[in-house]
């Protein structure tokens, strides 16, 4: 029979995954990132969330203010934030990558 492998502290490795995710801001129970985009991306952007917020079961609240998109997952009467908020907020970091990214392709 072989050893159950420990798993590491979940509050240390929502700490962990949070620093790596710099430009996010922790309220309480919620996430929030504002990113500056055009209109065009700002609809690629949220297409792309989406698809990956329903794969996840999550509803996050997305706002189109000032030229700026406006990003909120967590839920405030929640008990606190969930692998699955901060593992998409990882990939819209990604989305907001591509989706902005002006370098042409190479040939």
């Amino acid at each position: 029979m072989r050893a159950r492998r420990q798993r590491m502290n979940r509050s240390d490795y929502l700490t962990d995954a949070l620093t790596v995710l710099s430009e996010w801001t922790r309220d309480g129970v919620q996430l929030r990132r504002e990113l500056a985009c055009d209109d065009s991306q700002h609809a690629a952007l949220t297409e792309r969330i989406k698809v990956a917020a329903d794969t996840l079961r999550i509803q996050p609240n997305i706002r189109r203010t000032n030229g700026h998109t406006q990003i909120c997952l967590g839920d405030r009467d929640g008990d606190a934030l969930t692998d699955g908020e901060v593992t998409l907020a990882a990939r819209i970091e990604d989305f907001y990558r591509t989706v902005t990214d002006t370098q042409p392709a190479n040939p």
